[in-house]
């Protein structure tokens, strides 16, 4: 990430725009700075990726890249907040990206429409230019996360990871250049949980508020991350349960035997 003192100072219309942000205790022009110097490159642009790249390009992130090779279908528009009824057919990533840019024209939205893979990931990432300061993880299954811990793990780069099914949700902030334990640390491998593995939204059903919720929170996690430099999940998994209005955290470490970050 630019450092804030690399960057000019705020705009009028950004300082407008984000007057009561910096207002916070604790959130200064230095955190703005920070937030509007970031890139990060979402994996998803569905039921988590649409609230939480909403509110990021709200407050301000300067740089969002999404990746995602689906199109919008009508079961989407219930909880995928970036569509509407005429947009069924067109790119997920494309269409995301364009209405991001029209409700914050102050900052950089683009879409790619492809599958990440451990092949064409340094492509996608733009590698050559930088990595990106944060990937979000708002897929909705684990075949696909597997693939982005790696990605993560491979090129250090920190992975916010949020899922999100019937009305429980999750979220984990790793941080792979740290040595903290990654994904596959918490999950294990793709053959410890069968069903698990193969629950989606689209054959178990997700409350739209749930994906909001859980949306939501990986965004007030990046904003931490990227405005304030502070991992405010460090070593723990946020549980989420919606039909009992509760939320806990569970702690984790580095699993030493780890084949994906402790190698």
């Amino acid at each position: 990430m630019t450092h804030p003192a690399d960057i000019e100072v705020l705009t009028d219309d950004e300082l407008l725009r984000y007057a009561r942000q910096v207002l916070l205790d604790g959130w200064d022009l230095d955190a703005q700075l920070r937030l509007k110097s970031a890139r990060v490159v979402m994996i998803g642009a569905g039921g988590l990726g649409c609230p939480a790249s909403e509110t990021l390009v709200r407050a301000g992130l300067g740089q969002v890249h999404l990746i995602d090779d689906d199109v919008i279908e009508a079961s989407n528009l219930q909880r995928q907040t970036l569509f509407l009824p005429d947009d069924i057919g067109k790119p997920k990533a494309l269409t995301a990206a364009h209405m991001l840019q029209q409700i914050n024209p102050l900052i950089g939205a683009r879409g790619t429409v492809a599958r990440l893979s451990e092949d064409n990931a340094y492509k996608l990432l733009d590698m050559a230019s930088g990595k990106p300061d944060l990937l979000l993880d708002c897929t909705d299954n684990f075949a696909t996360r597997d693939v982005i811990n790696r990605i993560s793990v491979r090129y250090q780069i920190p992975l916010l990871s949020a899922s999100a099914i019937a009305m429980q949700g999750q979220l984990a902030l790793f941080e792979p250049q740290l040595n903290t334990g990654c994904y596959y640390c918490v999950f294990g491998s793709l053959d410890a949980d069968t069903e698990f593995d193969e629950r989606t939204c689209a054959n178990s059903g997700v409350l739209s508020s749930t994906t909001a919720i859980m949306g939501s929170l990986q965004a007030n996690a990046a904003l931490q991350y990227l405005g304030l430099t502070k991992n405010p999940l460090t070593n723990k998994l946020l549980i989420w349960d919606g039909s009992l209005m509760q939320q806990r955290l569970m702690g984790y470490r580095q699993d030493k035997q780890c084949p994906i970050c402790a190698v």
